[in-house]
């Protein structure tokens, strides 16, 4: 199947949900990556489109699609609504993937809102966790003790970011490997990834 995952910068996706991306590619369904931003914020942008496409690669991903808006500056639904649209109707996904609305940064939020109405008529659309979400309980677990060293070379495509100094003094793949032991406790599972559903068929 098509499995579409958006993300508002890049590593967002990788952060949120590479465990659970890596172990469908390695199923044979097909991949796809659509970033809203270039992440100018958090360093050059060249660069950081060049680690995503690396990440991209190493992914196995089918096709990363960008949509060239500014870093903590995205527009409003009415902008972006139709902009995920477009890429629905080019991916055609059986599954989507998106930041959660609950979020400390601007850009999640408002991707986050967009997608809900963008989505309606998609029948299984999951959120999933960044760096900066609140109040995120997942209603939905993937086991990833297989793909969590993988999922740690995605992120690791994202160099630039693994240098940041972050106020927390807990660095990206630190806290990726405390919340995949996190949710795996809650799972059942040594490591997993956690996700909210907001629409969920199942097949029987």
């Amino acid at each position: 199947m098509n499995i579409l995952a958006i993300g508002a910068h890049p590593d967002d996706i990788e952060y949120g949900c590479g465990g659970l991306l890596l172990k469908a590619a390695e199923k044979g369904n097909k991949i796809y990556l659509f970033i809203l931003t270039r992440g100018e914020r958090g360093g050059d942008p060249k660069i950081r489109e060049k680690e995503q496409e690396k990440a991209a690669r190493l992914l196995g991903a089918e096709r990363l699609l960008w949509g060239d808006f500014s870093d903590t500056q995205l527009p409003g639904t009415n902008i972006l609504i139709p902009k995920i649209e477009e890429v629905l109707n080019l991916v055609n996904p059986e599954e989507v993937y998106v930041n959660y609305f609950d979020d400390t940064h601007q850009d999640h939020r408002v991707l986050s809102d967009a997608a809900i109405s963008a989505t309606r008529y998609i029948k299984n659309v999951f959120f999933y966790e960044d760096y900066t979400t609140t109040n995120f309980e997942p209603n939905l677990f993937v086991e990833i003790e297989g793909t969590l060293n993988k999922k740690i070379e995605l992120l690791k495509c994202h160099h630039s970011q693994m240098t940041r100094v972050y106020p927390t003094g807990l660095d990206i793949l630190e806290s990726v490997r405390a919340i995949a032991n996190f949710r795996g406790f809650q799972g059942k599972v040594k490591y997993a990834e956690g996700f909210k559903a907001l629409r969920f068929l199942r097949e029987v």
